[in-house]
């Protein structure tokens, strides 16, 4: 979390960012975080990291930087050069301009009385303002903003050089949504929320040693085998003995972010036992037989919203087409060159295919809408290829709130969806229709129980506020 405000032309969600982290005798650590890193690139572009160490308490070895894993370490190979036992990775996703700043960039690293910590987190505390607070009234001097610096001030003051120990003293302290995986040079360890909002998986390395991170399909990457799920309230300590774990908060029960599945996560990834790509084709399954509509093709929006709109063709009987392309080269932001595109909207990064669209009646199926800007260019580029109809058919429930737990959703006054009935939704953006998916429909597309997912953003029913 960032002490800044939402980025005001924010047209999707955004997570926080992406953690890993691993201990090993004999692996190429600092090498293998890079390729996790890369498997992780889509829960944040804007900086990446790495810390590694010998294991032995010895200096950290730390890079990191603004931008994409592959421009921050542009050679991945020299990283094998890196004599480690432990290592810890985060990509990171920012939140408005402060949140841009390079100090803020993760994993930090903190020297303090027993040595150095690194730390690389995603989510939010709720009462960071409160801690923050409570910090600098006994001396502490912040040099970020980040809710993570709070977790190491609060480590530093605990009595006991162990940081296991430390951290089962501070977590019951933390309130909201967090994944942290930390490094005191000894050891590495990971630690979930209570609630079970972010997630946080471990696996085993082929050779010996154990990994953590935010998602299943890193693992894949570097050639590691899921072992479980962090449970709510665990932390898992790797270390030369293997691994371990502590109960460190009474788990009130799971509210994974159900977001993970809509659109957050890799399709490749499996969270909590179910493979995100099968949900997302039965969200769209279930969105057909919801909202039917007369269409000769579907189209899904690149690149999440590909599997809903598979499965919504599919259980229709329609044709599914690539009716729109997305630039894959275009950079995190980029000015349009004329006020004419300026002033028609065109997004430079997707294009719709006029051979396939034009003279058609087209299903564009899409995982959200937020603010409603990205539908509203989606149908105005449908219509320049000359699509007869534009039917917008969304695999998940109307955003209506805001999120207290770390996604970057704006100010419920901004949300499209906000105060407004669904028969005002398509007329402001230019549809022929809009269909959401209902939020019964989406638990049980998800298959676990409807007290294991927060839904707050779109039922206003918040677990932990």
């Amino acid at each position: 979390m960032y002490y800044g405000v939402a980025d005001p032309a924010v047209g999707k969600l955004h997570d926080a960012c992406g953690v890993c982290g691993g201990y090993a005798e004999d692996q190429p650590l600092a090498f293998l975080t890079c390729f996790a890193l890369y498997a992780l690139q889509h829960r944040g572009q804007e900086s990446a990291g790495i810390a590694a160490g010998p294991g032995d308490g010895r200096k950290i070895w730390l890079k990191r930087g603004l931008g994409l894993v592959s421009e921050v370490f542009p050679d991945s190979a020299d990283l094998k050069g890196i004599v480690c036992k432990l290592a810890v990775g985060h990509v990171r996703y920012s939140y408005g301009q402060e949140g841009r700043n390079p100090e803020n960039n993760q994993p930090l690293k903190l020297k303090y009385r027993h040595g150095e910590l690194t730390i690389a987190h995603n989510g939010h505390l709720l009462n960071a303002g409160e801690l923050h607070e409570e910090l600098e009234e006994q001396g502490a001097i912040f040099q970020t903003d980040t809710d993570s610096e709070l977790l190491a001030h609060m480590i530093a003051r605990q009595g006991s050089s162990c940081l296991e120990d430390a951290l089962a003293e501070v977590a019951p302290r933390l309130r909201g949504a967090y994944a942290f995986v930390i490094s005191d040079g000894h050891k590495v360890i990971g630690l979930r929320d209570g609630q079970g909002f972010r997630p946080l998986s471990l696996a085993s390395l082929e050779g010996g040693g154990y990994y953590l991170a935010s998602e299943t399909c890193a693992f894949d990457t570097i050639g590691a085998t899921f072992v479980r799920d962090l449970l709510p309230g665990e932390m898992v300590i790797l270390d030369e003995n293997g691994q371990r774990s502590i109960q460190v908060i009474d788990p009130a029960c799971s509210n994974l972010c159900v977001f993970e599945y809509i659109y957050f996560a890799r399709p490749d990834s499996n969270l909590q036992g179910q493979n995100v790509h099968l949900v997302r084709r039965e969200l769209g399954r279930r969105l057909a037989r919801q909202h039917p509509v007369e269409a000769d093709i579907v189209s899904g929006v690149p690149d999440s919203s590909i599997a809903a709109a598979s499965g919504f063709a599919e259980e229709a009987g329609l044709p599914y087409e690539m009716a729109l392309v997305k630039n894959r080269y275009i950079g995190r932001t980029f000015i349009k060159p004329t006020q004419k595109m300026r002033e028609e909207g065109v997004d430079l990064k997707l294009n719709a295919v006029q051979k396939i669209v034009e003279g058609k009646r087209v299903v564009l199926v899409d995982d959200s809408i937020v603010r409603g800007t990205t539908s509203l260019k989606l149908i105005k580029i449908m219509r320049r290829a000359g699509a007869a109809e534009v039917h917008l058919r969304i695999s998940s429930p109307p955003v209506t709130g805001s999120c207290f737990y770390g996604i970057d959703i704006p100010d419920p006054h901004d949300l499209l969806a906000y105060g407004k009935s669904a028969d005002d939704i398509p007329a402001r953006i230019g549809a022929d229709s809009v269909g959401y998916l209902s939020m019964d429909e989406v638990v049980e597309a998800v298959g676990l129980p409807t007290d294991d997912l927060c839904k707050g953003c779109f039922t206003g029913d918040y677990p932990v506020r």
